[in-house]
């Protein structure tokens, strides 16, 4: 009979754990805030545009978040399931057949979240020329999660969207 109470006492505990522990984040931004988020994630979208036109595909490594949590998709499907798999598709096939690539960002959107998130958002335009000198233009939209880590903004995870007819 004791036990049986003692374990109607430890479920109620457990129960009324998760009730506490399962709280919303209540966490909200002061304009301030909101503004340093926005301004530094700008900041991340121009750095990472230049060093991708000037330095080429491996310039992408120093902007993504080096994580088993990183991933990109492109056009519906999960093209990069982790940094590691990035890491070497750009060095072992996009540095090898590119020569060049000029990215440029339009119509920027950027949803801080967090003092540590965002969520950013743009139309690109890419032209990308291989090493037998054709030039290819990409264009559509990118929707990107956003974190302030150690080293930085970092991209943490993308979704590239082409458009149709390309």
């Amino acid at each position: 009979m004791i036990m049986h109470k003692l374990l109607k006492l430890f479920i109620a505990a457990l129960i009324m754990g998760s009730f506490i522990s399962c709280k919303q984040n209540t966490t909200t931004l002061t304009t301030e805030q909101a503004a340093t988020v926005k301004d530094s994630v700008l900041q991340l979208a121009a750095i990472t545009a230049k060093d991708v036109s000037t330095r080429g595909p491996i310039a992408w490594l120093d902007h993504f978040e080096n994580s088993p949590h990183f991933f990109m998709a492109n056009d519906g499907f999960l093209a990069l399931p982790d940094y590691k798999t990035a890491e070497s598709f750009v060095k072992e096939t996009l540095m090898k057949q590119l020569r060049s690539i000029n990215l440029h960002w339009s119509a920027i959107r950027v949803e801080p979240l967090t003092p540590e998130f965002a969520i950013m958002a743009a139309n690109y335009h890419e032209d990308i020329t291989d090493n037998n000198n054709k030039t290819t233009v990409y264009e559509g939209y990118l929707t990107a999660t956003v974190q302030h880590t150690a080293n930085g903004w970092k991209f943490l995870n993308m979704s590239w969207s082409g458009k149709l007819g390309r």
